[in-house]
């Protein structure tokens, strides 16, 4: 006779708790020391280019030599004086170009005010705008970068070209370039000037680029 089996126990299998995880997120706020920081950044880097520009600037009391001014022999001696001398004076006669805007616009009151009003737009809702600020909302909508920029364009075409603004600045800038251009053909360069024009060009370029990228070189801290 088979033996009996013996008797199942019943077995409870009591659930696991399942395991709960606790994700803490923490929210930093954008650190408005450093957006504030970014204003006088761009502020310094563009003081900084004006210094370099402007250290390339010649005495004026050699600008001013009147024992140095002749008339040119012919219209490819102009062209020679002009071509060395703007290479002198560059920094001089583009300060020279520079007083006479300034000076038209002081007799323009009206051209004056839309410039820097125009100067103002940019800087506070491109140039100087932090890159971590909420879009511009005006007229009851919020505009991208993009069309931000577009407007300061168009706003930009507007007053210089549709109104009396580009006219006198034009008219100044063509001036003073005129005044530069006629005194660089009547003044004799000296010769021992640029005996080492060579590297007087090298040594330049520097501050020409300086010159020209005034405002783009400064601009990578505030653009978009």
């Amino acid at each position: 006779m088979a033996a009996a089996s013996p008797p199942l126990l019943p077995i409870n299998v009591l659930p696991t708790a399942a395991a709960t995880t606790t994700t803490t997120i923490v929210l930093t706020a954008p650190d408005s020391t450093s957006s504030a920081a970014d204003p006088r950044a761009y502020l310094a880097r563009l003081l900084d280019s004006a210094k370099r520009s402007l250290s390339g600037a010649r005495p004026w009391a050699e600008l001013l030599d009147r024992a140095s001014l002749s008339r040119p022999d012919s219209l490819a001696d102009a062209a020679a004086r002009a071509r060395r001398n703007l290479a002198y004076f560059r920094v001089n006669y583009a300060l020279l170009v520079a007083f006479s805007l300034a000076a038209s616009l002081l007799a323009h009151p009206f051209a004056l005010a839309a410039l820097l009003a125009l100067l103002a737009a940019w800087c506070v809702l491109y140039l100087l705008r932090p890159a971590d600020a909420p879009p511009l909302a005006a007229f009851g909508r919020t505009f991208s970068d993009r069309e931000t920029l577009g407007g300061l364009v168009a706003a930009s075409a507007f007053v210089v070209f549709l109104t009396s603004v580009g006219t006198i600045v034009f008219s100044a800038v063509a001036l003073g370039a005129a005044i530069a251009c006629a005194h660089g053909a009547f003044r004799v360069p000296e010769e021992q000037l640029f005996l080492d024009e060579g590297v007087q060009v090298a040594s330049g370029a520097g501050s020409t680029l300086d010159l020209l990228s005034f405002f783009t070189n400064a601009a990578g801290g505030g653009g978009r």
